[in-house]
């Protein structure tokens, strides 16, 4: 009898406790494995969520306005939603004092393929800054290429 007890204390009530905590484990694993997914979720339903799912690229980074003599000047990323022919390439000057929109200008041609997604084949501005002492924007694009804007009558110089 006292074999039994010795037994029983040390062994059996261990490996018992550890059978119910493995048959627990392993049926949370099942369980989860074959549950279908829930896609009546709000968040599942979002248009973010959609928005993000059917992405194939990152979303251009933003770039922070430069202000040359009372012209506030911004990239302008997403093109097409103002009707313009492409995404990316084009800058606003907003009058600072009164806040509107003075022009908008197109610093280069995205090159679209008909045969490819257009999302993958826009080209947004990278960077906009402004040299000391001048009135012109130093703009580089994602591939690199860099750009030379005079404020004052709008050319644009590849540089």
């Amino acid at each position: 009898m006292e074999i039994f007890l010795f037994f029983y204390r040390h062994f059996l009530v261990r490996a018992l406790l550890v059978a119910v905590t493995l048959f627990i484990f392993l049926y949370g694993q099942v369980k989860y494995a074959c549950a279908q997914p829930d896609v009546e979720t709000s968040l599942n339903n979002s248009e973010e969520v959609k928005v993000m799912m059917q992405a194939d690229r990152i979303p251009p980074a933003e770039i922070s306005p430069v202000v040359i003599d009372g012209m506030r000047y911004e990239v302008v990323h997403w093109g097409k939603e103002r009707g313009l022919e492409q995404n990316g390439g084009y800058i606003a000057a907003i009058d600072v004092a009164s806040g509107q929109e003075r022009w908008l200008l197109k610093i280069y041609d995205v090159q679209y393929d008909p045969m490819m997604e257009e999302d993958v084949q826009d080209i947004f501005i990278k960077s906009m800054t402004k040299p000391f002492f001048s009135k012109k924007l130093k703009i580089v694009d994602e591939l690199g290429r860099k750009y030379i804007v005079d404020t004052t009558d709008r050319s644009i110089q590849l540089e």
